[in-house]
């Protein structure tokens, strides 16, 4: 029998490695990568990007322990049992941590951004000088701080150092001019890196043309690279290893069968994959975190309760989104990832370096990627993103539109449904919008809420618009353009599109919609029970 009282604590609230450890909590071993990278004789200066809140703060807490010689702090961990890692050998550090400085207007960024500099120069152990600049401050830092170490160079961390440049995408004059100060800063490494033992540069995007990239010739982007695929996430067989107990007293509350229980938190939270050679995938850490700390009776969106990364939203309040089909996005180069130009950013590169999708798989003969959303969380968040940048209006109406679906609540879902397609632009270049480009929208409502959907749903007898399955309720969706609603319920009874769920115990709904092909607007509307079509709830 499993003693609950006696599990682990879970960590939830620190990335401070230190804290961590004393205080008992669980720490997923990820040090034999931590040692690699560390003690790579080709290289010593890194760049990683990963997703917001996938542990790359903890990481660098991690890599400053060490190169601080505190052993005490890695009893039973891979790098203190496993290898001959020279503690007594102890490094100055310079450690940035760039996500919570300002960037209200470029003045007010100056000035946090001088203010964090000069902090962690003086916390290295470098005498600050207010007559320079904090970017020679910074340079002439490395150089004295080697030099008082011998000359065995200096520990430089640099966590999520594109960040105030993501802060304010939604002014690229503003957003450039934050990035030509950064710039500034790092180019300072670049004729000095015989002064630097270790650089590590983490990040969630990769901005080409910060200086950094170009001046550190020989920094190593090691984002995709099959070595450090699982650096960042857990992988099942670590979950396991560290989460056992707490995995199955969650099971329990949630009264389902073990094995049920892994695949649906499986489906959940496990979708990540970083590598075009590596085909496993992680598992969010918050996510696991917050989910396990609970143990709630089902199973949530947890990681935008955390807090949506500022570059993505601040993106998505002026670039139209509904083109996309985030589900599956073929045939994508290398080229596409790119945000070298903040004036001319790809929603798909936005979208896979804030983390809402992922590399699902990678053909090596015409060097293309297929991507998709990683897993159910994201692809909730990700499409009550989508249904409220379509309104023109907050997530919580579109969070609250899909609760109005779920309860049944005819006449005020299609009232916000008439609102949802009055909103909506299409590009000028389209001369007619087909039913499918109003079922897109339709199918970022339902999945924002939960349902499990299918457009285009293939039957023996024809192909219902959109199929959606929630443990609550069926609906099935037929879309018409230019025609009466009356002709869609027709059609689905005709075509016995209700008959594959009668099995299912639950609720089954018979939605039309109509659309007016010059307007664009919804303009007729309807809802029964299925076998009740004398009974329209809703109507338009």
């Amino acid at each position: 029998m499993i003693e609950y009282w006696r599990m682990r604590p879970i960590a939830t609230d620190t990335n401070d490695f230190p804290s961590l450890r004393k205080d008992g909590k669980i720490y997923v071993d990820k040090t034999a990568f931590v040692c690699r990278m560390a003690s790579d004789a080709n290289t010593k200066l890194f760049f990683i990007s990963r997703p917001r809140r996938f542990g790359k703060s903890l990481t660098l807490s991690v890599l400053k322990a060490i190169f601080s010689g505190r052993r005490e702090l890695f009893d039973g961990l891979y790098i203190a049992e496993k290898t001959d890692w020279n503690w007594s050998e102890t490094y100055p550090i310079i450690h940035f941590e760039f996500n919570d400085v300002t960037t209200t207007s470029v003045e007010e960024f100056e000035a946090e951004f001088a203010a964090h500099v000069r902090e962690r120069l003086e916390v290295a152990g470098y005498a600050y000088d207010e007559a320079m600049t904090p970017a020679i401050n910074f340079g002439r830092a490395i150089e004295s701080l080697s030099a008082a170490n011998g000359g065995k160079g200096v520990v430089i961390l640099i966590d999520e150092y594109d960040a105030p440049v993501g802060h304010c995408l939604d002014d690229i004059a503003k957003a450039e001019a934050v990035r030509d100060r950064m710039a500034s800063l790092y180019s300072r490494m670049k004729n000095r890196t015989g002064d630097i033992r270790f650089l590590l540069m983490t990040g969630i995007s990769k901005f080409t043309r910060l200086s950094v990239f170009s001046a550190l010739s020989n920094l190593v982007d090691v984002s995709q690279d099959e070595a450090y695929a699982t650096m960042f996430g857990y992988t099942e067989e670590e979950l396991s290893a560290n989460f056992e107990e707490h995995l199955r007293e969650h099971a329990e509350k949630m009264g389902k069968p073990y094995d049920e229980y892994r695949a649906e938190m499986k489906k959940w939270y496990n979708g990540y994959r970083f590598s075009t050679e590596v085909e496993t995938t992680v598992y969010n850490p918050v996510s696991v975190a917050l989910t396990l700390f609970k143990k709630e009776r089902d199973f949530k969106a947890t990681w935008a309760t955390t807090g949506r990364p500022s570059m993505l939203m601040n993106y998505l309040k002026r670039e139209d989104m509904l083109r996309i089909d985030p589900e599956r996005i073929r045939g994508v180069s290398v080229a596409e990832f790119d945000v070298a130009e903040l004036r001319n950013l790809k929603p798909i590169a936005m979208l896979f370096q804030s983390g809402y999708l992922t590399v699902k798989d990678y053909n090596p003969l015409t060097k293309s990627y297929t991507l998709g959303v990683p897993d159910e969380e994201v692809r909730e968040d990700l499409c009550t993103l989508m249904t409220g940048v379509a309104a023109n209006t907050d997530m919580q109406w579109a969070a609250s539109l899909g609760q109005k679906l779920l309860n049944a609540m005819w006449d005020d879902f299609f009232e916000g449904l008439q609102s949802l397609y009055a909103a909506m632009a299409y590009g000028s270049t389209e001369r007619r919008v087909h039913e499918n480009s109003y079922g897109r929208c339709l199918s970022f409502l339902l999945a924002s809420c939960g349902f499990d959907f299918t457009m285009e749903n293939v039957q023996s007898n024809g192909r219902a618009d959109v199929v959606a399955k929630h443990p609550a309720e069926v609906c099935i969706f037929e879309l018409k353009v230019d025609e009466p609603v009356d002709k869609a319920f027709k059609q689905i009874y005709e075509k016995n599109y209700a008959e594959p769920y009668l099995a299912y115990g639950r609720p089954i709904w018979i939605v039309g919609l109509s659309f007016d092909s010059k307007t664009r607007h919804l303009v007729d509307f309807a809802a029964v029970t299925y076998g009740d079509a004398d009974t329209k709830q809703g109507a338009g």
